[in-house]
């Protein structure tokens, strides 16, 4: 009898025949848990808190079982028993703890973080709602909460709690903890998420509106509250609090107890900054310094200097968040004092307006705080690092050139080979033996089959297998009808208009109306779509909205649906892309060139045989300098002419859709009666003005050469030798994107833990 079937016997008195799909997830987590249970826990004199608002962490059954070795094991065993483990992987609730890419990042870091067998753990808040669940009615996007806690969960009560003050009351917390098992790991790590004790869900209204005033029973409901209002900035601020000092607190209690002094705390542990919303950790660690453990000031900024990295996600400064001074005192009057040290710190050696952390209308700037007073500044692809120091960050490169570095992002390639594409995985091992699994760039022994026209058919036939899979799973949980034969064409990301869904969605259009006109395709395409609008990001909603209709329309109409379909998958989350990534021929990754950090969809769609449609920004530009820009379909101008542009107000879209008639012609038909009947008027005016008279993302600026581009790349597509042939130049290169990598950089320049 097998480890799982005495564990099931054991607890159940039942064989796994026996059980519901349901009661066999419940031992199947519980196994995992107690195996977890067992494994020692990562040690090291210097510990990493990675510190991040979110954490995309996805399903984890089958992510534990990859990284114990058992998944195979498993499934084979359940199979016997006449049960589909992809079945019982359905059953389990996705965890709501993040939004896009910051968050699934983390995700991979951690892992990674586990799988080197470091001493660095995530630490987070445990949002009981999430961000939003994602509903389409009549054509728009409508949010409901995202419950996913139930009784049988990952997460693992402590008995750690600690005291947080604000301004008008004392929150006292509560720590669950979700182990982290790396890759064939005897240790392991823990998530650490924090949380309140008396969440009311009562508190929540319609969809996902809730009493923002009452902190102290909404403080974990939800990720990212909406903070077009001036209650929900407050309660972003409470959140960002809440989890900064509960940080702080653990690390000082933790490195106390493995022998610091506190004088000596950077010995002992550093803290990595996940974008700026744990940027109030640093002025919190002073205070505990000073007024808890009575270490002086100026000592206590040089213990925390010493310390904190900071990680920058952006180049769009209305995301380097800068709250108003009169709010942090509304919420953290003690921390205030310590803020307002700071600057004058700053303003001390630094007379330049664009470097100090309070400008003159009493913001505080988190990211200058973040970049004075941490030892590490880093980017997350080249290009992006490239921006910071010459242009967004210049006057703070200028001052610390020897804390400016990259770490190109990276991502947990096991489980998007492993358990997303199955098919893939076991032919790869075929191929080139397993050892790729340990380390990455092993997968450039594929190089060696790029010619070879039998891997070429194979790889066609494990896309359509995977197509067909996808089919499948749309039709069942999303209602959707595939067309397994077309190609696939993918655009899956947070929605914003600088990711520019907006001009995919006039190239939909284009088409749309080139087919009308009788100009056939070869081969149907199947443009997808997926990802979420926050609710206060009006224009964002209308793109969706602009595309639901679009969908509608065009599925509907038989002269057209056998040539083109679209589809915006509902409530686009981990899950979802699992399925999605493998199936997929073409990735969309089209942002404006300067504004995309680095993208990590771009590298799972390159590990999984998918070609990158994209412009040259963020991690595209590594891509294609690694897989061979022969290998790739790049368009559209390059981040000097955008940064140029922008410096001298010199876009101006009116001016291309007067001049141009086929982008004239993509957009008027954003208020053609067709769609303006299937739609909200308001709704499609307002993008429409949008495109005309503002643009800020310069949608239609690379409109013609996207076009142009697309055409070729679906051309290439019927050349299947020559399209496999660079699919497998891509696979091939993708072991440079492992998060493993990226977390091993990490280490070696900035954190210098033990492994």
């Amino acid at each position: 009898m097998t480890q799982f079937n005495s564990f099931v016997k054991n607890n159940t008195n039942k064989t796994l025949a026996e059980l519901s799909d349901k009661e066999i997830y419940v031992q199947l987590l519980n196994f995992v848990k107690e195996i977890a249970a067992n494994k020692a826990k990562n040690n090291g004199k210097r510990k990493v808190y990675y510190i991040s608002a979110e954490f995309l962490i996805g399903k984890l059954l089958s992510n534990n079982l990859i990284n114990l070795g058992l998944y195979e094991e498993i499934k084979n065993e359940l199979a016997e028993a006449g049960k589909s483990l992809s079945h019982i992987e359905d059953i389990e609730p996705e965890p709501s703890l993040g939004n896009g890419g910051l968050g699934r990042l983390a995700s991979c870091f951690i892992d990674s973080m586990s799988t080197l067998g470091l001493n660095a753990e995530g630490v987070g808040l445990n949002y009981h709602c999430g961000l939003f669940k994602q509903v389409f009615k009549r054509n728009e996007q409508h949010t409901e909460a995202n419950f996913w806690i139930e009784q049988d969960a990952w997460l693992i009560p402590t008995e750690i709690s600690y005291e947080v003050p604000f301004k008008n009351f004392t929150l006292k917390s509560k720590l669950d903890r979700i182990d982290i098992l790396g890759y064939q790991k005897d240790t392991k790590n823990y998530l650490n998420l924090f949380d309140i004790k008396g969440l009311n869900y009562n508190l929540i209204k319609e969809g996902i509106e809730f009493d923002e005033t009452k902190i102290e029973e909404n403080l974990t409901l939800f990720l990212y509250p909406d903070d077009s209002t001036k209650n929900g900035e407050l309660l972003r601020i409470y959140q960002q609090y809440f989890m900064v000092s509960n940080a702080a607190q653990l690390l000082i209690d933790e490195a106390i107890e493995r022998g610091s002094n506190l004088h000596d705390l950077a010995d002992y542990a550093y803290v990595q900054i996940n974008d700026t919303h744990p940027s109030m950790v640093i002025p919190e660690l002073i205070r505990l310094l000073t007024e808890k453990h009575g270490i002086k000031f100026e000592e206590a900024v040089d213990i925390v200097r010493n310390m904190v990295g900071y990680t920058n996600h952006t180049i769009l400064a209305e995301a380097l968040e800068k709250w108003p001074l009169a709010y942090l005192d509304e919420v953290v009057p003690h921390l205030v004092v310590v803020i307002k040290q700071l600057d004058q710190l700053v303003r001390a050696k630094y007379s330049n307006p664009a470097v100090q952390i309070i400008d003159e209308q009493d913001r505080v700037h988190m990211a200058h705080m973040d970049i004075h007073f941490s030892n590490a500044v880093n980017g997350v692809a080249a290009l992006h690092t490239e921006i910071l120091k010459n242009s967004e960050l210049k006057a703070f490169y200028e001052i610390y050139p020897e804390k400016f570095n990259n770490k190109t992002n990276g991502i947990t390639f096991r489980r998007w080979l492993e358990f997303a594409n199955q098919p893939l995985a076991a032919y790869i091992k075929e191929l080139i033996g397993n050892g790729y699994l340990q380390d990455a760039t092993q997968l450039e022994k594929l190089l060696a089959f790029k010619d070879d026209k039998k891997v070429h058919q194979k790889l066609a036939e494990i896309k359509s297998q995977n197509k067909l899979a996808l089919k499948t799973y749309l039709k069942e949980n999303k209602g959707i009808e595939l067309d397994e034969n077309s190609i696939i064409d993918t655009q899956i990301k947070r929605f914003h208009e600088y990711k520019r869904q907006q001009m995919n969605a006039l190239y939909v259009i284009h088409k749309y109306l080139e087919i009308k006109a009788g100009k056939l395709p070869k081969r149907k395409i199947t443009v997808i779509f997926g990802g979420k609008a926050a609710p206060a990001y009006i224009i964002a909603q209308d793109i969706i909205h602009l595309i639901l209709c679009l969908s509608e329309l065009i599925n509907n109409d038989p002269e057209v649906n056998q040539y083109l379909n679209v589809h915006l998958v509902e409530n686009y989350n981990v899950s979802v892309a699992e399925k999605l990534i493998p199936a997929t021929d073409i990735s969309e990754q089209i942002s404006l060139a300067s504004k995309e950090a680095s993208g990590t969809g771009n590298m799972k769609f390159m590990l999984n045989g998918a070609l990158t449609l994209g412009t040259m920004d963020g991690a595209n530009v590594e891509i294609a300098e690694l897989a061979g820009a022969e290998n790739i379909y790049t368009f559209g101008k390059d981040a000097d002419h955008i940064i140029k542009l922008y410096e001298t107000a010199g876009y101006v879209s009116k001016d291309y859709y007067t001049n141009d008639n086929n982008i004239k012609r993509a957009v008027d038909f954003i208020l053609d009666p067709a769609l303006v009947k299937l739609g909200n008027q308001t709704r499609l005016e307002r993008l429409y003005n949008e495109l005309l008279n503002k643009d800020w993302f310069m949608t239609l600026i690379d409109f013609n050469d996207y076009v142009e581009t697309k055409e070729q790349i679906l051309a290439d597509y019927e050349d299947q030798d020559s399209w496999n042939q660079k699919v497998i130049c891509n696979i091939a290169k993708a072991g440079f994107f492992s998060s493993d990598r990226t977390i091993a950089q990490y280490n070696a320049d900035i954190w210098h833990c033990e492994g």
